[in-house]
Order: structure tokens, then sequence, then C-alpha cells
């Protein structure tokens, strides 16, 4: 039976924030284990030192084996378990092999100096990862709460708010909390993005008081709303199709859809407003519609990957998708459906949304030939219109909804 593993968590105030008994437990360490920065805060220390960096579970399991015979005290930032090493560690080493005390975390400390509650805020770590999809999982929020690293610092936070319009947010920057160096600053977006800013901080969204409500979106967002491509102005997925597709799609949190021929966006955006958490590829030729996907993007504060191509020429380093949407296949549906039910994961979805006898036929006889038999929901819809002073209803082309489920893999 190995010893309890020690994780304590240290502030940037290392001479008064830490107790005399956690110095005990660090000055009897066999090993003491933390970041370069937490190791260069005990320079004294005589014994073994090993840097978490580089292949961390490895390390993580040579630890366990340490533990057997010698003392090992972990050093970690604020809260371990706040976005911290601490999870992993429950995940390698167990919870019955650790004991773990907190420090006061940045966030509880950035929320004192803002003077403000947090058990309402929005909480997302940028740390090693990209800022995709930030857009639509914050929208509407009244409080958000960002940890930074180097790449996504608030200067580059704010621009690319900015960019998507959130000009609604003061930004609260905290650098070196309960340090010495402890500097705080309440901004505009427009401030941040032309100040530079020091490394170690965590940056508190707050919507402006005096800011009016903006405008929200909810699912089945009206036609006319969307940028797009005219005289073709009819070619865009409506409003009913497209709600019924995303019920076909069926997205979970951290899925991967690839939108084939996403002409305007309206089923990337809507996808991406529905799921936040999804990573959405939109695919389309028209460098036009492209321009049009841009746009649409920035106006409903969604962020997904564009990619200007022809399927399935495009689509051969885009990772593995749960779902598949082809809304448009420039006369290539079987290459398409080919690729990508290569590609599609197990339990994944393709749906088709098919405006002619002839796109439904090859698409049938597509899956039959794979041993499927898809799902088909033939839509007709007539829309209200003024005839005079009375109400009459105009007709929308039918559309068949075609959906396959790859559930052997």
């Amino acid at each position: 039976m190995i010893g309890k593993i020690k994780i304590i968590g240290i502030g940037n105030d290392v001479e008064n924030g830490i107790s005399p008994h956690y110095r005990k437990w660090i000055d009897e360490a066999d090993i003491l284990v933390g970041g370069e920065r937490h190791l260069s805060y005990f320079p004294h220390f005589q014994k073994e030192k090993w840097v978490l960096k580089g292949d961390l579970p490895f390390i993580l399991h040579r630890l366990k084996e340490e533990a057997i015979n010698k003392k090992v005290v972990v050093l970690a930032s604020g809260d371990p378990l706040f976005f911290g090493i601490g999870r992993l560690f429950l995940d390698i080493v167990g919870s019955e092999n650790l004991s773990i005390y907190p420090h006061l975390s940045s966030l509880q400390l950035a929320f004192a100096r803002l003077g403000d509650t947090w058990q309402d805020t929005y909480i997302e770590s940028l740390h090693g990862r990209a800022l995709t999809g930030l857009a639509q999982r914050i929208d509407g929020k009244a409080k958000i709460a960002l940890l930074t690293d180097t790449v996504h610092s608030p200067t580059a936070i704010a621009k690319y708010l900015l960019n998507y319009g959130f000009d609604e947010y003061e930004m609260f920057i905290g650098e070196y909390l309960g340090g010495r160096n402890e500097r705080v600053y309440l901004l505009s977006l427009e401030e941040a993005a032309v100040q530079t800013f020091a490394p170690l901080n965590i940056v508190i969204l707050r919507r402006r008081k005096e800011i009016p409500a903006v405008q929200s979106w909810n699912l089945g967002i009206e036609d006319e709303e969307f940028y797009q491509k005219k005289p073709k102005k009819g070619l865009i997925t409506k409003k009913e199709i497209r709600v019924l597709s995303l019920v076909e799609m069926k997205l979970r949190s951290g899925d991967i859809l690839w939108d084939i021929g996403a002409g305007s966006g309206s089923v990337s955006i809507e996808a991406s407003k529905y799921q936040p958490d999804a990573k959405v590829y939109a695919i389309e030729k028209d460098i036009e519609n492209i321009d049009f996907i841009r746009k649409n993007m920035k106006k409903f504060r969604t962020d997904f990957t564009v990619i200007h191509g022809e399927a399935p020429d495009c689509l051969n380093d885009l990772p593995d998708p749960d779902v598949i949407f082809v809304g448009g296949s420039n006369g290539r549906l079987e290459e398409i459906l080919q690729l990508g039910c290569h590609r599609l994961k197990q339990n994944g979805r393709v749906i088709v949304n098919a405006i002619t006898m002839e796109t439904l036929m090859d698409t049938l006889h597509f899956f039959e030939n794979k041993g499927c038999s898809p799902k088909i929901t033939l839509v007709q819809i007539a829309r209200s219109k003024p005839i005079v002073n009375k109400t009459g209803f105009e007709s929308l082309n039918p559309i068949y909804i075609v959906t396959a489920t790859n559930s052997k893999g």
C-alpha cells in the first residue's frame, strides 16, 4: 500500500500565505513536485525535485510507485481541483491515495477584488485550448470567468469578443492575485484590446448595467435574418427543415458535425447555438457564400470552422465526424457518402436533405448497398400569405430528410 501523496495549493504570496504545518510537510518530503514556478519558491529544498512537464501521465505513475516508500508532496496553484492538476492525479493515482489541501482559487480572489458574487458565473478555461466556439458558449450570460494563458491573453480575448460584437461587457483583469505584484483593472473591451498584461492573470466579463439587452436568437431563426446569396435567395435551408434536420442530428456536447454544402451557414449557425459545445465544420465551395457565412457568424455570435473547398476533396484532414449533414453535393453525392460513411464514428448519423426524386433515389440506393435501412421524412410546408384582405397559403418545395445511423461502426 502506498503512502498518501499530499497535494498542497499555494498562492502568489508564498511567504505569508502558507501555513506552518504545510511548510513542515514540505520540509519533511523526500520528493517535492510542481511546476518550475512552484519549485522556485523553495530554493533551499535539497532533496529530490520533480518538475511537472512533458509526459504527465508517465510522471504520475512513477510518483505513485515512489510514494510506496517515500514522502511525496505536490505543489499546485490555488485549488488543485479547480481546473488544476488535481483532476489528473485523481484519475491516475486515485482519491484513496491522495490528501488535497486547497488554497484560495484565482476565481475567488478575482471576485473578491471586483466586489461581486460568483455563484452565478459561467466559468471556462482557455489554457491550452482554442478560442473557437467561445462566442456561442458565452452569448447572453451576465458574468463569465475565463482562465487565460500566454496565447489567450486578455488582449486577444478582447479583440476576439469585439469581432463578434460583444460590446455590452466590461472586462476585469486580475494579475498576480494575492501576491506582492498584484494589479487589477476594470476596462472596456476597447481599452483592453490595446493594452498588454502580465502573463499570470484571470479575466472576468460582466455585462454593463447601462447596456440594454442584446438580440437573442431562439431555435428556428427566420430565413430573412440571414445574409444570403441573391438572386438565389430561395436556396437557403428553410427554417422548418433546418429545425427538423437538427432534431435528426441529435447533437451532443463535444460532437463533431460536418455541414457539407453549407451555403450561407444557416444550419451550422443553428447547430452551434443549439449545442454550443459541438465542433462544427462548414464546408462550402462558393467563395461568395463563404463571405455570407462569416457575416452570419458575426451577426448571430457563432464561431465555428469554415472550409472553402469542394467535398469530398477537402474532407480528408477533418476529424472523424459524429454527424454528417449533406445540404448540397454538387453532383458528387455518392463520393461524399462513401468517404463520409467510412469516416463516421460508431452510432454516428448521416442526414441528407433531398429536393429532387433523383437525389432521394441515389441516397436510398447508396444506403441499400451498405445494408442500411434509412428513415425518410417527407416534409411539405405551406406558409400563410395575404391575399387582398384574406389569408392564403404558399407552398414550399417538398423536402425529403433521409437519416441513417452507423450502428455497427
